[in-house]
């Protein structure tokens, strides 16, 4: 498992399940749909897809069916350094990228936020293994 690489590749976006939820900035509106900040129920998921395509589960009071799609965008200097990394979706504000300390991912902006679901039993998942015996 690589748990200190930190440039997020197509494969860890489809490869894991998302939590979302919107940050305290975005529109009370959305926030108010948002299980994260009614206490309705659990985090909200999105899914990715090989595809470039986004989706989420059917009962999910946000997502509205509409279509969207990603991209991951990275900008490199001429003496090779990353000037910029991040994830687009549709034409919302970029989204950077962030590996935290149990090898999950975030990508987020002013108004949502993404958390990869740690899945260690899985081929290049997330999160140490932690076996119970």
């Amino acid at each position: 498992m690589d748990g200190k690489r930190k440039r997020i590749r197509k494969e860890d976006l489809y490869d894991h399940v998302w939590e979302f939820h919107f940050t305290e900035a975005a529109p009370e509106y959305w926030r108010m749909l948002d299980p994260y900040w009614n206490g309705t129920g659990r985090p909200l998921r999105r899914y990715f897809l090989p595809d470039g395509s986004q989706t989420a589960e059917p009962d999910d009071k946000i997502w509205g069916g509409h279509e969207s799609c990603y991209s991951i965008v990275t900008s490199v200097l001429a003496d090779g350094k990353i000037r910029a990394h991040y994830v687009r979706i549709n034409r919302w504000p970029p989204m950077y990228v962030t590996r935290k300390e149990d090898w999950s991912w975030e990508i987020s902006n002013n108004f949502c936020t993404y958390r990869s679901i740690p899945d260690a039993d899985k081929k290049d998942g997330t999160g140490p293994l932690f076996l119970l015996h």
